[in-house]
């Protein structure tokens, strides 16, 4: 996926990276093919790297610093690496492993980090090529993964890092505004206006009450941050969205409320959850409308050629505020 936060570097960059990392010795010759991009990944630039003893790692690098980002994507790849780490010591949930990491700007314009290469075939890449009972047996075991992730507290909602709030209502009101400020600050159309959506979120934020616990919550685990082989899950990749808030937020929840992302069915059960109750059904609408925005606004600050995205996303939107006229029940 194209798009202009991905901060590709020069060979000898990348050259001078790996040697900060590894050692000069682990640095392969001139002519040598030891370095591609990974393609899949839609914000950050990614390489796959041989190093000279033969190991494939991967090469992280955040956006350039010249390029703007959405207010909650600042400082990204230091939440991704903080959500590593929780991952790692809270869960047996299988995520790469970081090598080395570099916020010093010395050697690249921007944050980097090396970590474990997994060999192994993108969900959403081989999706169309799997029965249906493949789909759903991996869905249902991306349900029970997310829910070993929410098993992780948190002392604040909000930013893995801080500074958060002390209720779940103030912190998602917060990310709302966020992405409008952000949408306004760069005149994007957004369909019904930016007074209709605020409207409709300050209507429903009681039932944003009923959240008490922070816990950590994945929020971008979708099939194409996935990696199976052999017909498991093998690892989860990109943590930079994590964050402290309610576990119903999570992707895999979304199509509950929307056909147009997908049957949610064997994700949920694979989560364990029950028939959702009328003031979960509504935040879950609330959540729709936020990724909505997102999905939305993004598009022009990635600055995409087409209105793709752009055109399926305020689809979305309207319809989730439709939604959140009709009494959930």
């Amino acid at each position: 996926m194209e798009s202009i936060t991905k901060n590709r570097q020069s060979v000898e960059a990348l050259r001078t990276m790996v040697a900060r990392a590894y050692g000069p010795d682990e640095v392969c010759g001139a002519g040598e093919d030891w370095v591609d991009e990974l393609s899949e990944g839609w914000f950050n630039v990614a390489y796959r790297i041989r190093l000279r003893s033969g190991t494939h790692v991967v090469l992280k690098i955040a956006p350039p610093p010249d390029v703007e980002v959405m207010t909650y994507e600042r400082d990204a790849m230091a939440t991704e690496l903080e959500a590593l780490r929780l991952v790692r010591e809270h869960t047996k949930v299988p995520v790469p492993e970081v090598h080395f990491a570099d916020r010093t700007h010395e050697v690249c314009d921007a944050d980097y980090f090396f970590m474990t290469y997994v060999d192994a075939d993108n969900l959403h890449v081989i999706r169309d090529t799997l029965s249906q009972a493949e789909i759903s047996a991996y869905d249902e075991a991306l349900g029970a993964i997310t829910r070993e992730l929410n098993t992780i507290p948190g002392t604040a909602f909000g930013p893995l890092s801080g500074p958060g709030e002390s209720t779940w209502r103030a912190a998602f009101l917060r990310m709302v505004e966020e992405l409008l400020g952000d949408g306004e600050r760069r005149g994007v159309v957004l369909p019904g206006g930016y007074d209709a959506i605020r409207e409709a979120v300050a209507a429903h934020a009681d039932a944003l009450d009923e959240v008490t616990e922070p816990r950590f919550v994945e929020w971008d685990l979708w099939p194409g941050n996935c990696m199976v082989r052999d017909g498991r899950i093998v690892s989860i990749l990109d943590h930079e969205r994590a964050f402290y808030g309610d576990p119903l937020m999570e992707f895999g929840f979304t199509g509950s409320e929307s056909d147009a992302f997908g049957d949610a069915t064997a994700f949920i059960r694979g989560y364990g959850q029950g028939p959702s109750t009328p003031t979960e059904r509504t935040r879950r609408r609330l959540y729709n409308l936020h990724l909505a925005l997102i999905q939305t606004i993004e598009t022009t600050f990635r600055a995409h050629t087409n209105t793709d995205q752009y055109n399926w996303a305020c689809t979305r939107l309207q319809e989730t505020l439709t939604l959140l006229t009709t009494p959930a029940h």
